[in-house]
């Protein structure tokens, strides 16, 4: 940067510097901190990096592509892949952009032309992007997360309804989870734009849904009264778990906002597949079913996960970040066989689980080292029975055993392959 010319100040930004016009933030810095405090009380703007991109949008002589946004507790990574694999499907030029893969300055300002942008967004990102305006956005689901940053659900969940601010077309929200309605009672958006549910029951009016293993849309169609569109088959979702499912109807709402045709729906979700450590199938071994979802590293998305299969073997503890676990025992408690628990605060699952689910045998291990994992897989193997589904769904972050959700689920593939090569 020096090299650039550029002054570089080394430190905890404590004082705005003199002359200061603007300040652009990476996404994680707290909004609390005395450098952007000192920011509001000089009146100086403080813009995120997806602000930046969307007030520079169009400035390389192009026309600006509209955004199609996503936001949520869980599922943004794979209802934007969805929603890009469908676009790419109608012919369309996308990518999928912001919290995943693309950064949206490259996007904005780069080379490639896009008729249209997949755009997962954070609660930081949202928190500092005050004129973003998408075309359509969904927020897909709210569940306290990130507090420490936030400091309150309520403030967590103001920043996740700013995606819906000045939308033109769609507000895309779930049926299932009152509050992201409420999120679109609460937004100014565009004369004309409209309110979408999705759900996994049958669709009524303006929502999307499934009626017999069928996604349908009542949403879109010229007499949203009487009319249904279908869009695909539950077996064209991979996998079709029913949180996925919901990714896939919220995903169809955001294309077909844009115009996309029924057609383009299905062959985008069969085209569609999910990264890595989300609820990926490892292997059978023994007429049992060994599945890595290390991604779920809250309860939320672990009570998501679990309530994918009949007959549970859970794997499940590390860092839990403040969250409680009594809610998701009480939800899962009848499809547990067994649990093996690991990682620094494993004893607040236990704990949970001996108060709401005391018949379920335990399995604690006392070990925070990588190769617990293997220990794991094998006493989650004593546990299972033909049918059952050994889980990896931690409920809890990585980092006190793992650099990160992709290690974790890494070791628990090598630990189930290496147990399946045994068997072989």
């Amino acid at each position: 940067l020096e090299a650039l010319g550029i002054a570089v100040r080394l430190g905890d930004g404590a004082t705005l510097p003199p002359s200061t016009e603007l300040v652009v933030t990476a996404p994680g810095w707290q909004p609390d901190k005395p450098l952007f405090l000192a920011a509001a009380e000089a009146g100086v703007p403080v813009w995120g990096d997806v602000e930046l991109a969307w007030r520079l949008r169009g400035d390389n002589g192009r026309k600006a592509a509209p955004w199609l946004a996503v936001t949520g507790t869980n599922g943004k990574t794979t209802t934007v892949r969805m929603l890009a694999s469908i676009l790419e499907a109608a012919g369309l030029r996308t990518a999928a952009v912001g919290n995943i893969g693309v950064s949206l300055l490259d996007a904005v300002l780069g080379e490639s032309e896009y008729d249209v942008l997949a755009v997962e967004l954070s609660s930081y990102q949202l928190h500092w992007a005050p004129s973003l305006r998408a075309h359509s956005a969904a927020v897909l689901n709210l569940a306290p997360d990130h507090l420490d940053w936030h400091g309150s659900m309520e403030a967590y969940a103001a920043d996740k309804g700013r995606v819906y601010e000045g939308n033109t077309v769609a507000c895309v929200y779930n049926v299932a989870d009152p509050a992201t309605e409420d999120l679109v009672r609460e937004a100014d958006v565009e004369e004309g734009c409209r309110a979408i549910g999705f759900t996994l029951g049958a669709p009524g009016p303006s929502q999307l849904g499934v009626v017999d293993g069928i996604l349908v849309d009542r949403a879109f169609v010229a007499n949203r009264q009487k009319q249904a569109q279908e869009l695909a088959e539950v077996s064209d979702v991979t996998p079709p778990a029913p949180h996925n499912i919901a990714n896939a109807l919220a995903a169809a709402a955001l294309a077909r906002a844009f115009g996309v045709e029924p057609a383009a729906v299905r062959d985008g979700l069969r085209a569609f597949r999910p990264d890595a450590h989300r609820i990926e199938h490892v292997a059978d071994i023994g007429e049992v079913a060994y599945v890595d979802d290390s991604k779920a590293t809250n309860t939320h998305a672990t009570e998501a996960s679990l309530a994918a299969y009949d007959s549970i073997v859970w794997i499940a503890g590390g860092l839990a970040k403040g969250a409680t676990f009594d809610e998701l025992v009480i939800g899962a408690a009848k499809r547990l066989r067994g649990v093996v628990l690991m990682g620094a605060d494993r004893a607040l699952i236990h704990e949970a689980l001996t108060r709401h689910a005391p018949e379920v045998p335990v399995v604690d291990l006392d070990r925070t080292d990588t190769g617990a994992m293997s220990e794991a897989v094998a006493r989650a193997a004593e546990l299972a029975r033909p049918g059952d589904t050994v889980l990896l769904a931690p409920a809890c972050a990585s980092m006190d055993m793992f650099t990160n959700y992709n290690k974790r689920g890494e070791a628990f593939a090598d630990a189930v392959r290496a147990r399946a090569d045994e068997s072989a």
